[in-house]
């Protein structure tokens, strides 16, 4: 009978139970975990903060008990693994309630240790009122401090998923809310143009969002009364000014949690975590690792990374119990294909962004699209605007997309795509659903196929926002949108304006020794006032995504 030992659980550790159970009966299946709750849904501890999970219960998947009727599976909670013997195949835990040790043996491992919180050195660091989320205590502590203090401002230092949920969270509890980051934009996996459209989304809802302003040290407020509710720090940020908050939730990022690993000797990779190869073995071959705490390898470029999401832990936690039980089922690597909500916006991604290609040298091309999600006479349409990122050869490097509906479904469709290995000219034949309520004859999907296949083969060549923000003296931005909109929306400086409808009748006054720029609001008459006038002998490049583009790229 062979004995399978699991350290934590959650998302790797607990399916890889689950699987193992199911592929044998006569195994023998122990979990150890540090905490109370073995398996709970960390991606909701937001959403109860803020009242849209209401029943805390929701959150706990299985307990102890659940899993050891349904699975077979000896689950011991507060139970610490300190120690790892390689060449004994033994585990040192420690029962943290009753302080006993003993040894454990073990025919395969898993380690499933999580990744932490980051909590830098600040002084004051360990101020009463300074919280992580990360876990159900996490959570229930803060629900204690909001119920027990009574907070009016609270501070989230951190701009990526967790941070901007407890922001919109907190905000949702009617408190004040201020939010540091210290790059320059929130939502790290987007670049720049897209993120600045949750810059005006979060500063729409009167939260005081600083840019480029980071944490420095925290300190209790002076000259407190004794019975003041709140815990009252003061924060010294990165620009030098002080701030005042009752409340401070730090959501910087997560480390691998990797030190019973390296006591025990096992390889750790470049970026930190537990090195393990496409069967989720360390390098010691009786013991497997997943999740958080593990460095996968990226989709496009084969290179370690660290992407600590649950989709991902899951799928290793099945493929590491099926390799411990003799079959020979390989992880696919990672894309990081991921979403968060955002107040009413929904902004998601998979592979690779402009940053990272960059970084890379990589050499890429990028189209926007802002198609609305389904069919504009149909009531209810929301724009979603899309970035998709590409090789001169059509290789999907990756795609970013924000709106208010169907933002799921496309970035999913692409992340499909990028995984089978499609190009960007597979995506115009693509055949996804539609009727009115749901998409259009031509959807968003489709349409940035359309673009970005008509810019490869030369049929409309595209430009983008930093081209025509540098242009040189050659170069003339030609608007074709009509009047109102113009006075309406905006217009790029310098540009000259003739309305497409009148393109064909005006063309006399177009200078045939530049180059033209052409904008419309979203890119599509752009398109076709560069056929038009390419077959009038003009050179011309498509700005694309049009001045809604634009506008996106100079926002500060």
């Amino acid at each position: 009978m062979k004995r399978i030992l699991i350290v934590g659980g959650v998302a790797g550790g607990a399916s890889a139970a689950a699987r193992a159970r199911r592929l044998s009966e006569t195994a023998e299946i122990v979990m150890f975990e540090r905490g109370e709750f073995v398996s709970f849904a960390n991606c909701g501890l937001p959403y109860h903060i803020g009242g849209d999970i209401q029943d805390r219960s929701a959150l706990l998947l299985q307990t102890p008990q659940s899993f050891k009727r349904r699975f077979n599976v000896d689950v011991r909670v507060f139970h610490d693994v300190i120690d790892i013997d390689k060449a004994g195949k033994t585990l040192l835990v420690r029962n943290l309630l009753t302080g006993e040790e003993r040894c454990e043996s073990y025919d395969q491992l898993l380690l499933s240790p999580g990744a932490a919180p980051i909590r830098p050195p600040f002084p004051g660091i360990d101020s009463p009122g300074v919280h992580t989320l990360r876990n159900i205590p996490d959570m229930d502590r803060i629900l204690a401090a909001l119920q027990r203090d009574d907070p009016r401002h609270v501070t989230v230092v951190g701009g990526g998923f967790i941070g901007l949920e407890m922001m919109e969270a907190l905000h949702q509890r009617k408190l004040d809310v201020t939010l540091l980051e210290l790059s320059d934009q929130v939502m790290a996996p987007v670049d720049r143009e897209m993120a600045n459209m949750l810059h005006a989304r979060i500063r729409e809802e009167g939260i005081d969002l600083r840019l480029r302003t980071g944490l420095s040290a925290i300190e209790r407020q002076d000259g407190q009364p004794a019975q003041a509710a709140s815990t009252g720090l003061r924060l010294t940020l990165s620009d030098g000014t002080r701030l005042d908050t009752d409340l401070l939730i730090l959501a910087i990022g997560v480390k691998p949690e990797t030190l019973l690993a390296a006591k025990a000797g096992l390889e750790l990779g470049p970026r930190g975590g537990i090195k393990v190869d496409a069967g989720m073995r360390t390098s010691d071959p009786f013991i497997y690792a997943v999740g958080d705490a593990v460095e996968e390898t990226d989709f496009v470029t084969g290179e370690s990374v660290l992407i600590p999401l649950a989709g991902p832990a899951n799928r290793q936690g099945r493929i590491a119990a099926d390799n411990m039980l003799g079959r020979a089922e390989t992880y696919k690597k990672t894309q990081g294909t991921a979403i968060c909500k955002l107040f009413d916006l929904a902004v998601a991604s998979t592979g690779l962004n402009e940053k990272r290609l960059l970084q890379l040298g990589l050499p890429f091309e990028k189209a926007y699209v802002h198609p609305g999600s389904h069919a504009g006479y149909y009531p209810g349409a929301h724009p979603v605007s899309l970035k998709l990122l590409f090789a001169p050869d059509g290789k999907i490097y990756g795609a970013q997309a924000i709106g208010k509906d169907g933002v799921d479904k496309r970035i999913d469709v692409l992340a499909v795509a990028q995984r089978a290995g499609l190009t960007v000219f597979d995506l115009q034949d693509l055949e996804l659903t539609y009727a009115p309520p749901f998409g259009s004859a031509k959807d968003v999907i489709n349409m940035a196929g359309f673009v970005a296949s008509n810019h490869l083969k030369g049929d409309t060549l595209i430009c983008h926002a930093a081209e025509v923000q540098a242009r040189h003296p050659h170069q003339q931005v030609l608007d074709v949108r009509n009047g109102p909109e113009l006075d309406k929306l905006g217009r790029i400086p310098d540009a000259l304006h003739i309305p497409l409808d009148e393109l064909r009748g005006r063309l006399d006054e177009l200078p045939r020794d530049k180059e033209l720029l052409i904008s419309c609001q979203v890119g599509l008459r752009g398109h076709v006032a560069c056929r038009l006038l390419s077959q009038h002998g003009f050179k011309v490049k498509n700005l694309s995504g049009g001045f809604k583009t634009w506008q996106m790229a100079v926002m500060e």
